[in-house]
């Protein structure tokens, strides 16, 4: 059981640092999806900043499962909210936001399970 917790942590955890470091280098993907989306580019900054805290949470978690519990359940209402986004503007091309849903989603069970909350 721990290795599926380390590994669904650590995926959750590596996506999302790399999707927070995209935004806070200002790179063009996160930019285009931004302009796609009509998100304003002073939200690539937060954005990054939250995604970084999640998977930096995530690995916390390792140390203190509360802490996983929590930023993968604060990833999940991210992308919730990202969802939202994608739906206002009619866009219902959801398989890359279902993958990154699904990572945090994988890692709270996993973690629940592993520690005996579940």
């Amino acid at each position: 059981m721990f290795a599926t917790y380390l590994v669904a942590t650590l995926l959750a955890s590596v996506v999302n640092g790399v999707a927070a470091a995209a935004n806070l280098i200002g790179h063009d993907y996160p930019k285009s999806q931004a302009d796609r989306l009509g998100v304003p580019h002073s939200w690539m900054r937060p954005v990054g900043t939250l995604l970084g805290a999640g998977a930096l949470g995530l690995l916390a978690g390792f140390v203190m499962p509360v802490l996983g519990a929590l930023a993968a359940a604060g990833l999940m209402l991210y992308f919730i909210g990202a969802l939202w986004v994608h739906l206002r503007i009619g866009d219902y091309v959801l398989g890359p936001w279902f993958v990154f849903f699904c990572l945090p989603t994988t890692a709270l069970a996993v973690n629940l399970a592993y520690h005996g909350h579940w």
